[in-house]
């Protein structure tokens, strides 16, 4: 259904697509802060308390390569609805029958990936509502929806404690079954967005051949990649490296979260400015930097908070500037494709670093090879991003 564009409609899509966008995510980190009650009562190892939180995360990647296809092709007034009601089922599942057992809980969280997927409705609907020197910052500010990994840090330890294991799904899931409604009421498409007409591989096939899907792939598995894997990981590293209780883990989880959040439209921002190439640099020398320190396991109070936060920066303003990065060089009805494939390289990219640092934790008792492998990630995007990103060739949509 399209409607003629009247004041403040742009800005109101904006808003429900990125309070959406967090719901959803709410919802796909509700796992996360029970990984460590999970592990105390059902004896899970190091491992398997990894694998549960990042089960949701591969689904919710791999999911938005044919979201973003379909959003392309729907349109994010009946994608979000659809989504959303989706991700209701396994939410319930998990609260009221599956969080007895390691396999009820995988079963539960692989279904739960489906709310990962909401980022791919998102972009190419808030894309197509604004002009190119917006998209940057437009874009960025529909990324803040990430902090709904945030809300569950801050609640679901909290209403499990008040409550019981069921009480913070109910909650998700009635939050959710609102927002449907909502979404499916409000929500509008942008007039005169470009609908492709091809087939769903034919459309993917033409997005894997733009160069910027790779570009922006591989940095988006880093940036968005690392705050995915300390948004889920970070409390079981807290209270394992530092002795924290769950709560003061889960709090100082949401932190990050909360500062990532708040640079994404940043970075957007700084990318309608400048080369977004420049804003990644700068992005991926403070994460290698701040990976070296915490390698040594420092202090937590300053120096290991310092470190932490730092990380959460500039992965925040480096997730906005490669999607700004997407939004100026992706032809407008390759916008969904390209970001499905972009955003399934930033999920798993966040899905192998919860793994990694439970493997090595459990093989040497130790984090530091982690975090120095995490450094030399950042430093090889940071060579691609100074050698073939920040060096475009003639014409703004390549080929590879």
């Amino acid at each position: 259904m399209s409607t003629s564009p009247t004041t403040g409609r742009p800005n109101l899509m904006l808003f429900l697509a990125t309070l959406g966008f967090a719901l959803n995510f709410w919802a796909w980190a509700l796992l996360s802060p029970l990984a460590s009650r999970f592990q105390a009562e059902l004896g899970l190892t190091s491992f398997q308390q990894a694998l549960l939180v990042a089960v949701p995360v591969v689904v919710g990647s791999v999911g938005r390569i044919p979201v973003g296809a379909l959003t392309d092709r729907y349109g994010g007034r009946t994608m979000f609805p659809l989504i959303t009601l989706a991700t209701i089922v396994p939410v319930l599942y998990l609260g009221l029958f599956g969080h007895d057992a390691l396999v009820s809980l995988l079963v539960g969280g692989f279904f739960l990936g489906i709310a990962g997927t909401a980022f791919a409705v998102g972009v190419p609907f808030v894309n197509a509502w604004f002009p190119p020197e917006r998209r940057g910052f437009a874009v960025g500010v529909f990324g803040v929806g990430m902090g709904g990994t945030a809300i569950s840090a801050l609640t679901t330890v909290k209403l499990v404690d008040a409550g019981n294991t069921a009480t913070p799904f109910l909650i998700t899931a009635g939050a959710l079954l609102a927002y449907a409604v909502v979404a499916w009421l409000l929500l509008r498409d942008a007039p005169g967005r470009t609908v492709p007409t091809a087939p769903l591989a034919q459309r993917l096939g033409a997005a894997l051949r733009l160069r910027i899907t790779w570009q922006a792939s591989a940095l988006y598995a880093v940036s968005f990649g690392g705050y995915v894997a300390f948004s889920v990981y970070l409390p079981a590293y807290l209270k394992t490296a530092y002795d924290l209780t769950p709560a003061d883990a889960a709090n100082r989880m949401a932190g990050f979260v909360l500062l990532a959040v708040v640079m994404r439209p940043v970075g957007g921002w700084l990318s309608d400015r400048m080369p977004p190439a420049r804003v990644l640099a700068v992005t991926l020398v403070v994460v290698m930097a701040g990976a070296l320190v915490q390698a040594f396991t420092p202090p937590l109070m300053p120096l290991g908070t310092i470190a932490f936060l730092s990380m959460a920066a500039a992965l925040g303003a480096g997730s906005g500037a490669t999607f700004a990065l997407v939004a100026q060089l992706t032809p407008a009805a390759q916008v969904g494709s390209v970001t499905g494939i972009v955003g399934a390289a930033g999920g798993l990219g966040g899905f192998v670093p919860p793994l990694v640092m439970g493997g090595i934790y459990q093989r040497l008792d130790s984090y530091a090879l982690g975090l120095i492998l995490l450094a030399l990630v950042a430093g090889a995007a940071l060579l691609l991003d100074v050698f073939s990103v920040g060096r475009p060739r003639p014409g703004s949509v390549a080929h590879a």
